[in-house]
């Protein structure tokens, strides 16, 4: 039996599998993608956090709620994706209901459970508090008040938007009159006197009836003061700011994120609530220009997080990536990562990645089987290779493209030909895996291929290349993802090219790698 074949490989399979999924039990893997990252994510400012799928943007976030709801600081957590295909206004309406839920929750949970319960602690968050409980009357009063707006927010969630209602006012009005008869009685040494009251009342009712149109938008903006006052209220309870975090933003329709940004803004402007939201940059829309402008404009309201470790830092990228499957090897004393795959099959991973945590672990895991069935072949395979890595990515490019159908079904067509447009080039008139792009393209083409960057089906691996005959050009350099090319051998002269070794710079700066000429150029002789 080889080594592939082992029941502690066959375990680790199992635990990648099942951590390929951000979940709050997979914040005990988490690995800071850059120093700092994740003190900035529970930092008291407003952030936007940009990465590609897989990129870590979940793994950030919920390792950052549990940080501070461990120092009893109140999060609430809200998926997003939950919310794909609402219409705004409920899209708001829904959020704005599930953020009030998690933070009820968490009054009732996290702000009050003793510090001596340590199971409970430890179950949850793996580790006890480091603040003492709040107040629990204070957290129950305004747990209360939580529940009183859900249910009133449901009941307009559910209700038609301007719909015709009709309120019944009455208005009523008391009248009366009075009179005094009196009698006095006089005998000797004896004086009697008296009176008696009459009266007589009547009350009138005026019913009025008014018809008016119950808005939802309506509502939301005449009820911002009173949401503004609990967080104020909240953040005076336990003496400290609360946390937002909307993770995958992306997956609610464009038109309507800036919208739905711009509401919780206003909320938590001033009031020690401060925003976190995850998503994917181009297929967001996190501020739009107008009279107001709405939602987050980043450098004044609110920074960026970027967690896309692009192969542009090839070595920096390798390391991060490594050190990710370490941590899962590492609960297997007997593995190593030097022993399952060769120095070729590392590199090669990192480039069928693109640099994103997920892919690397999923391809990761294929490729692990693919060398397995080949030594059932009756091949040699002790440790995965090159092209078991190859096959690996040639399976998985089926997840990519399913996720592009999901992610952006409204350009799917057109992404899908610039894809086989950018493929086509590549093979035919550059003959390598790389391509080049005007720096300053604002063409549509252009904006597809930074589309197809954060889909992963194209990678940045260059910020900044010059051409040999364009001196006056600045180009970016990008890789086709190695899905498109793991039958290269096949492709006459194809250069699989290795970018990041300092004796391949100038290869990157040939004319014919040029994407976007307008007439594409025959491949120039080395």
């Amino acid at each position: 039996m080889t080594q592939l074949s082992s029941p502690e490989v066959q375990e680790l399979e199992i635990r990648v599998e099942e951590a390929t999924r951000a979940t709050a039990a997979g914040e005990k893997r988490f690995v800071e993608p850059a120093e700092g990252t994740l003190r900035r994510a529970i930092s008291k400012r407003h952030h936007i956090v940009f990465g590609r799928r897989g990129s870590g943007k979940s793994s950030l976030l919920r390792k950052a709620a549990v940080d501070l709801a461990v120092d009893r600081r109140p999060t609430a957590y809200v998926d997003m994706e939950t919310f794909k295909g609402h219409a705004y206004p409920d899209v708001l309406l829904s959020v704005l209901i599930e953020s009030f839920e998690r933070f009820k929750e968490w009054l009732e949970t996290v702000a009050v459970h003793p510090s001596n319960k340590t199971s409970w602690w430890r179950k949850l968050f793996g580790r006890g508090p480091t603040r003492k409980p709040v107040d629990r009357a204070g957290a129950n009063a305004l747990a209360q008040r939580l529940d009183l707006q859900i249910k009133e927010l449901k009941a307009l969630l559910h209700g038609a938007d301007d719909a015709a209602t009709e309120m019944t006012r009455t208005r009523s009005q008391e009248s009366g009159q009075s009179g005094t008869v009196g009698l006095e009685l006089k005998g000797k040494g004896l004086k009697l006197s008296g009176s008696e009251a009459d009266s007589e009342k009547t009350i009138a009712e005026e019913q009025t009836k008014v018809a008016f149109r119950q808005s939802k938008t309506d509502f939301l903006h005449r009820h911002i003061l009173e949401y503004r006052l609990l967080f104020r209220e909240l953040a005076a309870l336990v003496d400290g700011d609360s946390y937002l975090f909307l993770d995958d933003l992306y997956y609610i329709r464009r038109a309507d994120q800036a919208s739905v940004l711009d509401y919780f803004h206003r909320i938590a402007k001033g009031n020690g609530l401060w925003l976190k939201a995850g998503t994917i940059r181009h297929r967001t829309r996190w501020y739009t220009h107008g009279d107001p402008s709405i939602g987050l404009k980043i450098g004044d309201d609110a920074d960026e997080i970027d967690l896309d470790l692009t192969l542009e830092k090839f070595s920096i990228t390798r390391g991060f990536l490594i050190d990710i499957l370490k941590n899962f090897i590492s609960e297997a004393p007997s593995l190593a990562v030097d022993a399952l795959l060769t120095d070729g099959a590392i590199d090669r991973l990192v480039l069928a990645s693109g640099g994103v945590a997920r892919d690397f672990l999923n391809i990761f895991r294929r490729s692990i089987r693919v060398a397995r069935e080949r030594s059932g072949r009756g091949q040699q395979a002790d440790r995965i290779g090159v092209e078991d890595i190859n096959n690996a990515a040639g399976e998985y490019e089926s997840v990519k493209r399913e996720e592009l159908r999901s992610d952006a079904p409204e350009d799917q067509e057109a992404l899908e030909e610039e894809f086989r447009n950018v493929g086509d080039f590549c093979k035919k008139h550059g003959r390598s895996n790389v391509f080049l792009l005007k720096q300053d393209d604002t063409s549509l083409r252009a904006k597809r291929v930074q589309e197809l960057v954060d889909l992963r089906l194209i990678h940045k691996i260059r910020q900044r290349v010059t051409v040999s005959h364009r001196k006056r050009e600045i180009f970016e350099g990008y890789m086709l993802d190695v899905s498109q090319y793991t039958a290269s051998r096949k492709i006459r002269d194809f250069e699989i090219m290795e970018f990041w070794r300092p004796e391949n710079t100038d290869k990157l700066r040939r004319e014919s790698l040029i994407y976007g000429d307008d007439e594409p150029r025959a491949a120039t002789p080395e």
